[in-house]
């Protein structure tokens, strides 16, 4: 099995590409997505957060992500927790699902970790492939998505790893800078050189 990863920051367009890699026929795999699956009702990731952060759980028995975040926010140490709940769960179950695939005959499948590089998952991969807009598209971009002012946007920005950091580790960079019709004869050549590799 072939993996690669995809990843980006905020406002980058990471979703639009990671669409246009399924409409190509790609096996993507979300961690977001995987994120929530591990931390539904029932799960042995539901019931650790619940008894490491009492009172996150709101009265549908589901995961009440804001009080959960209220917790974590300001405080290293408990999103480091949280973390350490969520993760092995995260990855254990994007195993399981690699696998089926495998098992359906897949040979080439996507990873899209929106914080790849950060955890270090990049180095696990055939290939990077990181989506890219200049600083001042992306923060343009973020405003008017959010409804942010500048030093809100900017101040968000600053807390991720900069798409120019992260483009340092990329095997493809796609420019989303522009209009949809010209990311996508990039992703299709992407996608190409993913399925080249045997």
């Amino acid at each position: 099995m072939h993996v690669f990863g995809l990843t980006g920051g905020i406002a980058s367009g990471k979703s639009t590409v990671s669409r246009m890699l399924r409409e190509l026929g790609a096996r993507v795999l979300d961690a977001d997505v995987i994120a929530r699956e591990v931390v539904e009702p029932g799960t042995p990731g539901l019931q650790r957060i619940s008894e490491r952060f009492p009172g996150v759980l709101g009265p549908d028995g589901r995961l009440d992500r804001v009080k959960l975040a209220t917790h974590i926010f300001a405080d290293p140490a408990e999103r480091a927790a949280l973390n350490a709940i969520v993760h092995p769960q995260v990855r254990a179950a994007f195993l399981t699902k690699l696998q089926a695939l495998e098992a359906e005959g897949i040979t080439h499948a996507v990873y899209d970790v929106p914080l790849l590089i950060e955890t270090g998952l990049h180095t696990a991969m055939e290939g990077v492939a990181v989506v890219w807009v200049p600083r001042d598209v992306q923060k343009a971009r973020l405003m008017a998505r959010d409804g942010l002012d500048a030093q809100a946007a900017e101040a968000r920005l600053s807390a991720q790893l900069s798409l120019d950091d992260k483009r340092a580790h990329a095997t493809w960079v796609i420019d989303n800078s522009g209009a949809p019709e010209s990311t996508r004869p990039q992703v299709e050549a992407v996608w190409r050189a993913m399925l080249a590799h045997d």
